[in-house]
């Protein structure tokens, strides 16, 4: 072997041996064996040499490249099983210590929200009712009190669903939680006392409308039972639930099949800033009014002896105004993000139903 090849074998061990992780390693290989490393220059340089010492050259050659070659793999593995043995040393627990903490979930705010309506309804005594999300024409709209003809019951608007063999009355996806109201006064004797939170179903899609979205509905029902009571009930809760204790809220006269006489409630809030509480400007919150007549009759209670009031809102829509959520479809979107900038701890949730 040659005095060149000789220099260069002594300086690739030097190299190696000085190269302390896998990058250095490797500067050193490509600088050798690369494309334009200086063994393959040399290889190159064979084309210009007389074919007697081509060959000898060449031979030589081969030598320094097979010693290199070894040389450079062996230091490889030296540093591959020092890099392994320092992830371990890195990666290594004392299982003795108790476990590190990790992230907790968090509470979706709209499950927050109904957390905090069973909350405020059920320290006035009222119970909460549930029924399936699928119902039948009757329950939906008949016993409401809502006539055949009235747009809510049109395809744009509802979801019908495929009747089974034999079934007289159509199937549809619920509109409201209104049918759980049927179903409790068919199934229970007054007096009542419920809320009725659950999923409802319109088709319906924009920034502040959902095919999907939750409501709350309540129903009282009781003897000598008057709107003093409605107002009463509704004021105190929106109160409470928006942590305002002096929330103007007014009362508006308004229709809805199924109660007689109806009102629209609206809150005070400052159209400019969206502050509620103040401005001198009006939001229309929810509905309500005193049960129908005909709705007590339909669900089997005698309107004469017996009276109550009824009231829905949406909870999405109480939920962005009080927490400043401009965008009805995130609730939806399953983003982790938004979960965490917007969602509740869990531990909070605990005191909520605690009364602390």
């Amino acid at each position: 072997m040659t005095d060149d090849l000789l220099a260069l074998q002594h300086a690739t061990d030097a190299a190696l041996a000085a190269a302390t992780d896998l990058r250095a390693w490797d500067a050193v290989r490509v600088g050798v064996l690369g494309k334009s490393g200086s063994l393959t220059e040399k290889l190159k340089g064979l084309g210009a040499l007389p074919p007697e010492q081509r060959r000898e050259r060449g031979a030589a050659i081969n030598v320094a490249k097979d010693a290199i070659t070894a040389a450079i793999e062996a230091r490889k593995a030296v540093l591959e099983a020092a890099a392994l043995d320092a992830k371990l040393a890195g990666e290594r627990i004392d299982v003795t210590l108790p476990p590190a903490l990790s992230a907790l979930g968090l509470i979706h705010p709209i499950s927050r929200t109904m957390d905090e309506m069973a909350a405020i309804f059920g320290a006035m005594g009222i119970a909460i009712a549930e029924g399936p999300d699928v119902e039948d024409d009757w329950r939906n709209f008949g016993a409401l009190n809502i006539p055949a003809h009235h747009s809510a019951r049109e395809d744009m608007d509802t979801f019908y669903l495929p009747g089974l063999n034999g079934e007289a009355r159509r199937r549809v996806l619920r509109t409201h939680t209104s049918p759980v109201q049927v179903r409790t006064m068919l199934g229970q004797e007054p007096p009542i006392r419920v809320i009725v939170p659950g999923r409802t179903y319109r088709a319906d899609h924009d920034a502040t409308h959902s095919p999907m979205f939750h409501q709350v509905e309540g129903l009282v029902i009781d003897r000598g039972i008057t709107l003093g009571h409605l107002k009463g009930c509704l004021i105190d809760f929106l109160r409470a639930f928006f942590g305002i204790s002096s929330l103007p809220v007014r009362f508006r006269s308004s229709y809805f099949p199924f109660t007689e006489p109806s009102m629209e409630v609206d809150i005070g809030w400052n159209r400019r800033t969206g502050e509620l509480g103040g401005g001198g400007d009006w939001l229309e919150i929810l509905g309500s009014g005193m049960v129908h007549p005909k709705v007590l009759a339909n669900c089997g209670i005698d309107p004469r002896e017996w009276q109550g009031f009824a009231f829905g809102m949406g909870i999405e829509r109480v939920t962005m105004l009080k927490h400043g959520i401009p965008d009805l479809r995130p609730f939806y979107e399953s983003d982790i993000r938004w979960l965490r900038h917007y969602g509740f701890s869990a531990l909070a949730a605990v005191a909520l139903h605690e009364g602390v």
